[in-house]
This record gives structure tokens, sequence and C-alpha cells, in this order.
């Protein structure tokens, strides 16, 4: 029975240890530099004025021209396969919200897929006419 416990106790800490990772990678500004709603691509000139500022606690906040216009909250999974994400907004446009998403997390790129609010979470990483996928793709600023 203790031997059941502990490696419970284990698995639990190898999860909190990939999440504080995850978290301390993605803390910092990104740039927004690809995004595709239901298979669209967005004009780049449009997207490039976006940034998203990550905190360690899991705050966010997107940012147009360096102005807030949505900001919330996420968890992660980075021990599932692929990566989970759930992101809440509490302010601005789908505030409320879930929103169900997968991510890859590089040094200094990232991607993240995810589905419309209310909707089930992808399984790859492709946005197609219909399927109410988002497809973004965030190459990380140098602090300044």
């Amino acid at each position: 029975m203790l031997t059941l416990f502990g490696s419970n106790a284990t698995a639990d800490d190898a999860k909190d240890e990939a999440i504080k990772n995850d978290r301390k990678m993605l803390e910092g500004t990104w740039r927004l530099v690809s995004y595709e709603i239901n298979g669209t691509k967005i004009n780049e000139e449009y997207i490039k004025n976006f940034t998203v500022v990550n905190s360690t606690d899991g705050t966010w906040s997107l940012r147009s021209k360096g102005n807030e216009v949505i900001k919330g909250t996420s968890t992660i999974d980075p021990t599932q396969k692929p990566k989970t994400i759930v992101f809440i907004p509490s302010k601005g446009h789908g505030e409320g919200k879930r929103f169900n998403g997968i991510y890859i997390l590089g040094e200094k790129t990232r991607k993240l897929c995810f589905a419309s609010a209310g909707k089930d979470r992808p399984t790859e990483f492709t946005s197609t006419p219909g399927n109410e996928i988002f497809l973004a793709t965030f190459e990380r600023e140098k602090p300044k």
C-alpha cells in the first residue's frame, strides 16, 4: 500500500516539475507571427501588431500595439502527448469561456492550436475550413 502511494506522489511531483519548467519557458513576451482560423491565414500586416505576455503563474495578456485587449489565466499539462492547455479569458473577447488546446514549446518559438469555446480539444496542429480550430505561431521577443 505504501508503494502505491509513493508512486503516485512521484508521478505528481514529476508533473508539477514539468509544469514549472514549461511555465518558466513560457514566461515573457511572444510576438504572433502566423495565425489561421478555419484554415484561412490571417494577414501578416495585421497580426504583427499582436503580442502575448505570459507570467509563470499562468496569467497572460494579449496586446495589440502595446494595449491590452484580452487577459486571462491558463492551465497546462506538459505530460500529455501532445501537451495540453486550457485558457479562460477574464477580460475581453471570450470572457469567462473555456478554450481547450494543445501546444508545442521551444526556446524561441511556440505553437498553439485551440478550439472555439465549448468545442473538443484538437488532437493535431491543423486548421481546416469549418473545423473551428485556431492555429497560432509565436516567436519570443528579446527582453528590452
